[in-house]
């Protein structure tokens, strides 16, 4: 059983590192893998950040990119006696979710039952905390809790608290035609309450993150 982490490189406030949501993907393999015997890939730490695109920091592949990126790697490990992938994603821009998803499917039509747990589908969502429910987590106290927990040492805490809370309901927004964080009122590349952050929310969130990727396992195996 093999783990693929995927990120992206994008601004995650003046708090927060380009790596974040990698990081994150990172974190969570590293603790299913003390819970199961897994093996974490080589990560993909590039994605899809058109989103982010007017600030530096912002270094993106195409949705067409990242997905044949995924079925190829997939496809060369299957070839080799590896079928079993879990795709471990934690940047969740639509064009993100979109090649994921399309690749998932596009590997089930060769053959290839390659496993992911979309944290943006409901039940998934549900048990996260507040703050990635309401939609309001790009660098906000959501993401900021977790780096707290595995990498405090990127975190810039002394601008982390004096950011003021930006409250942004990015899916709704994304859904209405938003196309990029500015136009969201997101002029410092966060919304979310970063201040509010700890890395004891971190490790709770990533035991639940853990969790679910360790019930995507037992669903492959089965």
């Amino acid at each position: 059983m093999l783990l693929l982490p995927l990120g992206a490189v994008e601004p995650h406030g003046p708090h927060a590192p380009l790596s974040t949501d990698l990081l994150i993907s990172l974190g969570i393999c590293e603790r299913v893998a003390a819970l199961r015997p897994v093996k974490v890939l080589p990560p993909i730490p590039y994605g899809v950040t058109t989103f982010s695109a007017d600030f530096p920091g912002a270094v993106g592949i195409g949705e067409d990119v990242l997905h044949d990126l995924v079925v190829q790697i997939c496809s060369s490990l299957a070839a080799q006696g590896f079928p079993h992938v879990v795709i471990i994603n934690n940047h969740f821009e639509p064009g993100q979710v979109s090649a994921v998803r399309g690749a998932v499917k596009t590997l089930a039509e060769h053959g290839i039952r390659t496993g992911h747990v979309d944290l943006t589908r409901r039940a998934n969502a549900e048990r996260l905390t507040d703050e990635f429910r309401s939609g309001s987590c790009h660098a906000g106290r959501y993401e900021t809790s977790l780096v707290l927990a595995d990498r405090p040492d990127l975190v810039d805490t002394d601008a982390m608290a004096g950011l003021p809370e930006v409250p942004v309901d990015m899916p709704g927004l994304m859904k209405a035609g938003a196309a990029d964080f500015r136009s969201m009122g997101m002029d410092r590349a966060y919304c979310g309450a970063p201040a509010a952050a700890t890395a004891t929310e971190g490790e709770s969130t990533f035991d639940t993150l853990a969790a679910l990727v360790v019930a995507a396992i037992d669903a492959l195996e089965e």
